[in-house]
């Protein structure tokens, strides 16, 4: 299934969290904070302000942080990914 974001949103696959701490401690999944990274795996056309187009500063591929309460979570075929607007992206890493 393609998903195609429309706007300035963009689609991300949300990374994995780790099942064992570095010390070897292996947490139960209730003990786990939410991720705040994921890979881009789709965007948007990009936004209109003040009547011109906007490309997005972001593309597919890149490695992001994004804030910690954005977004929509979706499910597709097992994979975990969000949803979120461009504005709710914090840093791409490099």
């Amino acid at each position: 299934m393609n998903i195609k974001p429309l706007g300035d949103r963009v689609v991300i696959k949300v990374k994995e969290e780790e099942e064992t701490t570095k010390s070897g401690i292996v947490l139960p999944g209730t003990a786990k904070e939410k991720p705040q990274q994921g890979t881009i795996v789709a965007v948007g056309s990009g936004e209109v302000i003040d009547g011109k187009k906007v490309e997005l500063e972001v593309k597919v591929g890149d490695i992001v942080f994004y804030s910690k309460y954005a977004g929509t979570e979706i499910k597709i075929d097992e994979e975990e990914y969000l949803i979120l607007k461009q504005s709710d992206i914090l840093a791409i890493v490099e």
